[in-house]
C-alpha cells in the first residue's frame, strides 16, 4: 500500500510516495508475540478469577445451606432470630434458676449426728441428738434418750445457729456438728 504526501511548503507541489507495507513490516513479529502474550495472560486471569468465583460461591452456599437457595440477608435474618430465641430462652433459665437457688437455700442441708448412752444400764449407744439446719442455719435439733422402759424424743427449735431452748452436751455437739458442714456454693451464692 503506497500513500502521497502533498508538500504543501513547495510551490511546485510535489508528491512523496510512503510504502506503509515496508515501514510496519519490521514491527508486525514483535507485534503479534505481544498481542500472544497479552492473551496468555487475559486466559491466566479468567481462570485464576474462576476459581476464586468458585471458591466465594462455596463459601455462600456454606453460609446459606439448609436455606432453599434464600438470599444471605434472609439467612442472616434467620439466625437473629434464632440468637434472640436463645438470649429469652437464658433469661428465663436464669429466672428459674434463681428461683431454685433461693428454695435450695431453704432445703435442709446441714446434718449433724452424735450417738450416745445416757443410762448406764443400757448399751449399745442407741440415744442419739441431731440437728438439721439450712444453709442459713435454721432448723431443728431432735434428741431421742433409748431406756429399757421407752425411748422418749424432744425437738428444740434453731434458728441462725442457736437454739431457743438450753441444749445437752450431746445436742450442743450434733448442733456443732452441722453447722461445721460446708453448704454446697452453688446454693450459698
Amino acid at each position: 500500500m503506497k500513500w502521497r504526501l502533498l508538500d504543501s511548503g513547495n510551490p511546485s507541489r510535489r508528491t512523496t510516495t510512503i510504502d506503509l507495507n515496508a515501514a510496519l513490516e519490521p514491527y508486525i513479529g514483535p507485534a503479534i508475540v505481544g498481542l500472544i502474550i497479552a492473551v496468555l495472560l487475559l486466559l491466566i486471569a479468567i481462570v485464576v478469577q474462576g476459581w476464586r468465583l468458585r471458591r466465594v460461591g462455596r463459601r455462600l452456599d456454606g453460609l446459606t445451606r439448609g436455606t432453599d437457595g434464600g438470599s444471605l440477608e434472609a439467612v442472616l435474618d434467620a439466625h437473629l432470630d434464632k440468637v434472640f430465641a436463645v438470649a429469652r430462652e437464658l433469661d428465663e433459665l436464669a429466672a428459674r434458676s434463681a428461683v431454685l437457688e433461693a428454695n435450695a437455700r431453704r432445703a435442709f442441708q446441714r446434718i449433724g449426728l452424735v450417738r450416745f448412752n445416757p443410762f448406764e444400764d443400757t448399751g449399745g449407744n442407741q440415744s442419739f441428738a441431731i440437728a438439721v439446719l439450712d444453709a442459713g442455719g435454721d432448723g431443728f435439733v431432735l434428741s431421742s434418750l433409748h431406756a429399757r422402759g421407752g425411748t422418749r424424743m424432744f425437738a428444740k427449735s434453731v434458728a441462725g445457729g442457736r437454739s431457743e431452748a438450753s441444749l445437752s452436751a450431746e445436742e450442743a455437739e450434733a448442733l456443732r456438728l452441722a453447722l461445721a458442714t460446708p453448704v454446697d456454693r452453688m446454693r450459698s451464692a
